[in-house]
């Protein structure tokens, strides 16, 4: 539940925030570049696309709508998750036909909407300024089928990426990289030649060499090939490459043809500020652009062990040989 307190503090951050960025010097490494190191949470009730029902609002939420917002979201994550099931009681089973394999005890999504650079966001594309991506014909084809080859229960390759353990669910190694229903934790570690961002999600781990060059287009590894380098206080990474079975996937799908730039700013003691850019002629009718709020934390990531005890994938594979096996016998 949000307290009239803590919603006293969400408007503070909205009014103020900007204030405190203006002129505001970042800690800096023993190179004078910007210090990005830190635990980092993108944790956020602000999804990659604009829902219809913000339409009518636009980028922005205005302030004497936030409190009225922020209620009615968290309502719709609990009704989504777990049918409003109470703490110590068991389910009575209604559930089951939604297919649900959480309740709202396992989601941690944030308790309110992403701020950027003061402002209050309905979603984090900022263009197209309908906020949803630009899908071309040719790209949703291509999505679908994508879907159609590996969706499905005829072996572990038809299921999703997370499921098999290989990388994070909902893009949140990226690029870009993406917040979800919960594992929103990040580490960054930073040289002068190199960042490293630990994912607490399937505990993927990005290694971004710093004015360095691409490998060579052959390789195409899980999360891209990514490259960077420094704009004055500004630390842009280049990805293109994403590994086959990555690229239609990814929360931004990308061809052969396609890259992501994302920038990394310090805002704020409190903040950096990620921005991307996803620019590829195949998959979209024009590039687009979004922007993301990754905000200093005190707690840490957990350790995400995938596949041990994991009996998930094991699971779903046996039910499906079982039907096919009764669908044989009649």
């Amino acid at each position: 539940m949000i307290t009239f307190k803590r919603l006293l503090g969400i408007w503070f951050t909205v009014f103020t925030s900007a204030a405190l960025a203006q002129g505001y010097e970042p800690p800096r490494t023993a190179s004078g570049k910007p210090d990005l190191q830190g635990f980092w949470t993108n944790a956020s009730l602000t999804t990659m696309q604009r829902a219809g029902n913000y339409d009518e609002i636009g980028l922005v939420i205005p302030p004497e709508r936030l409190k009225e917002l922020t209620a009615n979201n968290h309502q719709n994550v609990r009704q989504a998750t777990d049918d409003n099931q109470v703490q110590g009681e068991l389910p009575d089973g209604k559930d089951l036909g939604g297919g649900r394999g959480y309740n709202a005890f396992w989601v941690d999504p944030g308790s309110q909407f992403g701020s950027v650079k003061g402002e209050m966001r309905t979603s984090w594309i900022i263009y197209p300024e309908n906020g949803r991506i630009p899908f071309s014909a040719e790209g949703s084809q291509l999505r679908r089928q994508n879907i159609a080859q590996f969706s499905g229960n005829d072996g572990p390759e038809g299921r999703a990426l997370g499921e098999r353990c290989i990388i994070g669910f909902g893009s949140t190694g990226g690029p870009p990289m993406n917040n979800v229903l919960y594992n929103n934790m990040y580490q960054i570690v930073q040289t002068d030649d190199y960042l490293v961002i630990m994912v607490e999600m399937v505990h993927d781990a990005r290694i971004i060499p710093i004015n360095g060059d691409h490998r060579p287009g052959a390789l195409e590894p899980w999360l891209g090939d990514s490259v960077a380098y420094w704009e004055g206080d500004t630390l842009v990474v280049e990805t293109v490459n994403l590994h086959p079975q990555q690229a239609p996937r990814n929360s931004a799908p990308l061809s052969n043809q396609g890259k992501v730039i994302e920038k990394f700013t310090r805002y704020s003691d409190e903040q950096i500020v990620y921005e991307f850019e996803v620019v590829d002629p195949v998959y979209y009718t024009e590039s687009w652009r979004g922007e993301m709020s990754f905000n200093a934390t005190d707690t840490q990531p957990y350790e995400y062990a995938c596949h041990e005890g994991n009996y998930g994938l094991t699971g779903i594979l046996a039910g499906a040989r079982r039907l096919e096996q009764l669908e044989e016998s009649n």
